[in-house]
């Protein structure tokens, strides 16, 4: 289970360090294999390869009419290796879609992670607190 918020720093080639304590975990479950999607949100999904092979198959079997979406996902989706030095190279494309520039957060999400330009999640999450919690979330508590 991936857990926990990573304040991060694209560099000029739009290489991202995967933090050591999920390196470690992605190294055994997925020989550092991983794939980055869009996600309507406006940020980056980021999966082990195993994990996105699984929701790979159900997006490819989901009928005509969810075509559109089958897009966003598949139609986005880019294989990458963490290098020797624990990085994942992500692709202009994707960086161009999400806007991510330098500054971004990796955030574990349990079996995989989202990355978002660190600016836009701030807004994000302001955002959500302002609108509310949702009725779903009404008996929640810590």
């Amino acid at each position: 289970m991936f857990q926990g918020a990573s304040a991060l720093n694209l560099d000029a080639k739009g290489r991202m360090t995967i933090p050591a304590r999920h390196r470690d975990a992605l190294t055994v479950q997925c020989e550092g294999r991983v794939t980055l999607t869009k996600h309507p949100h406006g940020c980056l999904l980021f999966f082990p390869r195993p994990v996105w092979e699984n929701h790979r198959e159900q997006i490819a079997a989901w009928p005509m009419s969810a075509r559109a979406w089958q897009r966003i996902f598949l139609g986005n989706a880019c294989d990458v290796e963490m290098d020797t030095a624990g990085r994942i190279l992500i692709s202009p494309e994707l960086r161009a879609a999400v806007g991510l520039k330098r500054d971004v957060m990796l955030l574990g999400m349990g079996s995989h992670f989202e990355i978002w330009d660190a600016e836009k999640l701030a807004e994000n999450e302001a955002q959500a607190v302002a609108n509310g919690m949702p009725d779903v979330l009404s008996d929640f508590s810590f």
